[in-house]
């Protein structure tokens, strides 16, 4: 990630200072794709995080957005550590550079649990802040952010014996984020489902999976006795005679046309989606936008995505931010 703004003073900082409506902090690996989709007018404040003086609003870009952001200056650690005190509770130091300095405002502040989550437990609830030095004397700060995660890092306590990959990572972190998941007795489609890691997790929730790949699924994630597995096309599935399905899911490795396709003939028949959109090359902004599209739908990158995003739509209202 690129380093501080020099010259941030002198070349925006009374307009920030008076203005400053929204900072986001680039997904890692993907600042240039934030930038082009914030727009000309974001600037770049230096470790992945680009100011706006618009509000803040649902990207997919960002790992965590700083939804109240104060530039503050400060003439010493104690007055930062003073500042925040003021403003909220729970912190997250984003270090990007002046580590020592950061590490000892965050030594004053009230510790935050940054142990990993427990799957299925819900993600915490409490605000969480975010702050960095942008200079020795200027901070910045925001007593809530959109990621209830320390600097929107979503991690787990993982499992490293039964799933067969791990992708069941981003699944995991989908349903935590948006606070919604797979009941007993649910019907879920998993497509393009081998070797299994998605299965696996709706499984695991009590929910009855239907698996749809041509390659056979790992076999004791096919043993599992709420499994139905088809050796199929994913894409050949005709939703009117398959019926509809309270989760359909999909981490298929596909061009995203093609899953354009296949959300639009399952719309109607699915009350939630969470499918992965596998992006190659350079990243195709316009096909991104396709799946905006959708009624009641969000485009994110999830802590566990790698180039690729995650798209999540839902018959039931999503949380604001993801």
């Amino acid at each position: 990630m690129s380093g501080p703004v020099l010259g941030l003073h002198s070349r925006a900082m009374s307009l920030l200072i008076d203005s400053i409506g929204a900072v986001y902090l680039a997904a890692q690996g993907f600042e240039s794709e934030l930038a082009h989709e914030l727009g000309a007018d974001a600037l770049s404040l230096g470790g992945g995080l680009w100011a706006t003086v618009d509000p803040p609003r649902p990207v997919a870009w960002a790992q965590n957005i700083w939804l109240q952001p104060e530039i503050i200056p400060v003439a010493s650690i104690g007055q930062a550590v003073k500042e925040l005190k003021a403003r909220g509770r729970n912190w997250a130091g984003l270090a990007f550079h002046l580590h020592r300095r950061t590490q000892l405002i965050l030594d004053q502040l009230p510790k935050v649990s940054a142990k990993p989550l427990v799957f299925p437990s819900p993600a915490p609830t409490a605000p969480m802040g975010a702050f960095a030095l942008l200079e020795t004397g200027t901070l910045l700060a925001s007593p809530r952010t959109s990621s209830p995660f320390t600097n929107g890092e979503a991690k787990f306590v993982e499992d490293r014996a039964n799933p067969p990959n791990r992708a069941y990572l981003k699944l995991w972190e989908a349903l935590t984020r948006i606070r919604n998941y797979p009941q007993p007795g649910e019907v879920c489609l998993d497509l393009g489902a081998s070797p299994g890691g998605w299965t696996w997790v709706l499984a695991g929730l009590g929910a009855s999976v239907t698996a749809i790949d041509k390659a056979p699924l790992d076999p004791k994630i096919a043993a599992l006795p709420n499994v139905t597995c088809r050796q199929d096309n994913a894409f050949a599935l005709d939703p009117k005679i398959f019926g509809p399905v309270d989760w359909l899911c999909s981490d298929v490795i596909c061009y995203p046309e093609r899953l354009l396709e296949l959300i639009e003939r399952w719309q109607g028949m699915a009350r939630n989606f969470v499918i992965t959109i596998k992006l190659q090359g350079e990243t195709d902004h316009a096909v991104i936008e396709r799946f905006r599209l959708f009624p009641g739908s969000r485009i994110v990158h999830l802590f566990h995505n790698k180039h690729e995003l995650t798209w999540i739509a839902s018959k039931d209202p999503l949380p604001d931010y993801l």
